[in-house]
């Protein structure tokens, strides 16, 4: 049974959201957990869900309540006496805190005791501790952050999403056959199509890396499916599967999609309250509203993933709850039973072609 460690003291609602999110992935993904942290902050939370269940508001809406059998579960509870906040400076952080909970969780994963992490609290020290405790894949300079996000049809990835501000053509084509990688392997994407942000279509638009990406990217389409540039309004169109950017951009794109994506949601929710017949056609429109909001949440695709160092870490929203680590574990597990790392290692050391 695959077995995912989780930092449960990392996280906006740690620790009982976070256990609470492990122990239903256990249940629903028939998984094996290991949660690390404060041992007695953990089984308390293990025993209040036992006691009261998983309150949890799935898809944005009305709250349900998850009851969970923990005594069928395999649950493995490693200490942690010390924790990262989220201001703390990640390099010097890991290494004074080496009994931290995302360190000792990156540990478990290195020697083997999980196969995959979980982490929500600060994403750099989630970043750092998995290049230092796991190592950089053969041919990947820098580990990227692949973030997941619906169109109009297929998921696409976004690489990078933010580990990355200062970047080389070669490490956006780097990106590019992790994020084909991940499109395929874990999306189940056929010859994933791969495109490059930029401020508009032609091979000449943009600043230097992103027309130096351009050209070798060109170079490599007998490697990878590259279809050109896109503009940041067809993120979102299907056009393709891959988008390839540095962190720097893509970090941004991504808030400015979250922060409008709820803003929209908020000015429907108050249009439907304004008046008698606004409320009426709010709950005609409820259950597709429900559908609609369910696409684009990021709790449904949970994490993302590191991809580049030598195991499998998903790094997770701050504010995470129940229902998005539940799905980042899902995402964990899929990203190691496809073995996904030795699929990126072998296309990077031989002639393998996605392509084909």
């Amino acid at each position: 049974m695959t077995r995912i460690a989780i930092d449960a003291m990392g996280g906006d609602h740690a620790p009982h959201e976070i256990v609470a999110g492990a122990l239903w992935a256990a249940a629903d993904y028939n998984v094996a957990i290991e949660l690390v942290g404060k041992p007695d902050r953990i089984e308390y939370a293990i025993d209040k869900i036992n006691s009261e269940g998983i309150i949890s508001t799935v898809g944005g809406f009305k709250n349900q309540k998850i009851r969970i059998d923990t005594s069928k579960l395999d649950i493995k509870i490693t200490q942690a006496t010390e924790v990262i906040e989220m201001g703390e400076a990640p390099g010097q952080a890991i290494r004074k805190k080496k009994k931290s909970s995302i360190v000792l969780g990156v540990d478990a994963v290195a020697t083997g005791s999980s196969d995959a992490i979980v982490a929500a609290g600060s994403t750099g020290a989630a970043m750092a501790a998995s290049l230092f405790g796991l190592g950089r894949l053969p041919g990947i300079d820098r580990p990227a952050i692949a973030v997941t996000l619906p169109t109009m049809k297929k998921p696409v990835v976004i690489i990078d999403g933010g580990a990355n501000s200062n970047c080389t053509p070669e490490m956006l084509y780097q990106f590019a056959v992790m994020g084909t990688t991940f499109s395929k392997n874990v999306l189940g994407v056929t010859n994933p199509r791969v495109a490059v942000l930029n401020i508009g279509e032609e091979a000449g638009k943009g600043n230097e890396l992103a027309q130096a990406t351009y050209k070798l990217l060109e170079e490599k389409q007998d490697k990878i499916n590259f279809i050109g540039n896109i503009e940041g309004r067809e993120i979102f169109s299907g056009i393709c599967n891959v988008i390839v950017c540095d962190g720097f951009v893509g970090n941004i794109a991504l808030k400015i999609t979250e922060g409008a994506s709820s803003m929209l949601f908020r000015m429907l929710k108050q249009e439907f309250k304004t008046d008698p017949l606004a409320r009426i056609a709010g709950l005609i429109a409820y259950p597709f509203m429900k559908r609609i909001y369910r696409k684009i949440n990021y709790e449904e695709f949970g994490g993302a993933l590191l991809l580049g160092v030598k195991g499998i870490t998903v790094i997770s929203h701050g504010s995470s709850k129940a229902y998005a680590i539940k799905n980042a574990i899902r995402v964990a597990k899929e990203a190691f039973e496809t073995g996904i790392n030795k699929k990126i290692a072998e296309f990077l050391d031989g002639n393998n072609s996605f392509t084909e």
